[in-house]
């Protein structure tokens, strides 16, 4: 039986985020000095899964110098950071189909020198919407989903609002990943947050469509998950468990799963979600 997988943590290079971004971070986590050393520090980041009970964790960045002010960097910070124990930090980058000016050895890049387990695209933050190769003005972000997909490289797409000053929510609606789950038809999509709050029973349609389509329930409160989604069950086997933590509203890594493990769900739908479905999607 796999150990837990939380398929949805930032650990990230702070530092660089832009000051209004980071006050508003700074604002929401209640232990400031303790959040900053477990991003400095990959053994104290490990000892903390420890306690949460957590096997694996997968470290979520992604280039948005627009929004949040990260550039390529992010992709040699959590590359290095989870040098520490590979097997049990999965390091997601990025690349921006807005910046890079070869996608195809960028992506590559991302697998044979930093051994990502896997990548992220946030429309909202990247200021692009997820299907905007469709009509042929971002090229790029096409020849990245085909390059993840003859790698078998997953991709986490955000998908619902975002908070955040200068997110363009109007980006998140899930409903453009049906093009690029039938374009990429072998491409593993991880669809962060399920359209939350505004688009969940699009987020439901789509996964029951697409076999290649998986839903992270991260940022979803507990006791919100059974009211957004409340046929569940039925999809159980696309549910990944996913934190989110330390964005804002996320009480802790720990909590989440204690709020999981105490719905009105069959145990082996919370075994699933919990564990064997992240263990046969991310490697």
């Amino acid at each position: 039986m796999p150990g837990i997988t939380d398929v949805h943590v930032h650990v990230e290079p702070y530092r660089s985020l832009k000051p209004a971004i980071l006050d508003l971070l700074w604002r929401e986590i209640p232990d400031r000095p303790y959040t900053s050393r477990l991003m400095d520090d990959p053994r104290a980041f490990l000892e903390h899964l420890d306690k949460a009970g957590v096997e694996r964790a997968c470290l979520i960045n992604y280039v948005s110098p627009e929004v949040m002010g990260f550039t390529e960097d992010v992709n040699r910070f959590i590359g290095e950071f989870a040098k520490e124990d590979r097997k049990r930090l999965i390091p997601f980058g990025s690349v921006h189909p807005k910046r890079t000016k070869d996608p195809k050895r960028d992506v590559e890049r991302l697998a044979s020198k930093w051994e990502m387990g896997g990548m992220k695209i946030h429309p909202p933050h990247q200021l692009f919407a997820a299907n905007a190769y469709a009509d042929g003005k971002l090229p790029a972000l096409r020849t990245i989903y085909k390059t993840a997909e003859r790698l078998k490289m997953p991709i986490m797409v955000h998908t619902g609002t975002s908070v955040f000053p200068g997110a363009r929510s109007k980006f998140g609606d899930p409903m453009a990943l049906d093009d690029v789950a039938q374009d990429c038809p072998d491409l593993t999509i991880l669809m962060a947050h399920g359209g939350r709050p505004l688009w969940c029973d699009t987020a439901f349609y789509l996964l029951r469509r697409h076999r290649n389509l998986h839903l992270d329930i991260s940022s979803i409160p507990p006791k919100r998950l059974l009211e957004w989604f409340p046929r569940l069950e039925e999809i159980s086997a696309k549910v990944v468990f996913g934190s989110d933590w330390p964005a804002p509203g996320v009480p802790g890594i720990r909590e989440e799963i204690e709020g999981l493990r105490s719905l009105a769900l069959s145990e082996r739908t919370k075994e699933r979600i919990l564990s064997e479905n992240a263990a046969a999607l991310v490697k």
